[in-house]
């Protein structure tokens, strides 16, 4: 994947991923979310990626972001 295509999956990951989380973060924390988020979903989820396509890979970058939030909430956030 492109640097500029995870940068913009990403960005939509994150920004969909704060949502659902009902988080307040403000941009580049959105980006970094969903950045982070599509790389432990790409990983996690590479066979489902060539099985089903692009839209496999936004659906792994959502929940690698909402996984890395849950994390972030319940380890990091005081």
């Amino acid at each position: 994947m492109s640097v500029v295509a995870l940068i913009i999956i990403g960005a939509a990951a994150g920004f969909l991923a704060t949502r659902l989380m009902r988080i307040e973060a403000d941009i580049p924390t959105t980006l970094l979310i969903g950045i982070a988020g599509a790389v432990v979903g790409g990983l996690v989820l590479r066979t489902l990626l060539a099985v089903m396509g692009w839209m496999s890979g936004f659906v792994g970058a959502v929940l690698g972001a909402l996984l890395l939030i849950w994390v972030w909430q319940t380890y990091f956030r005081r």
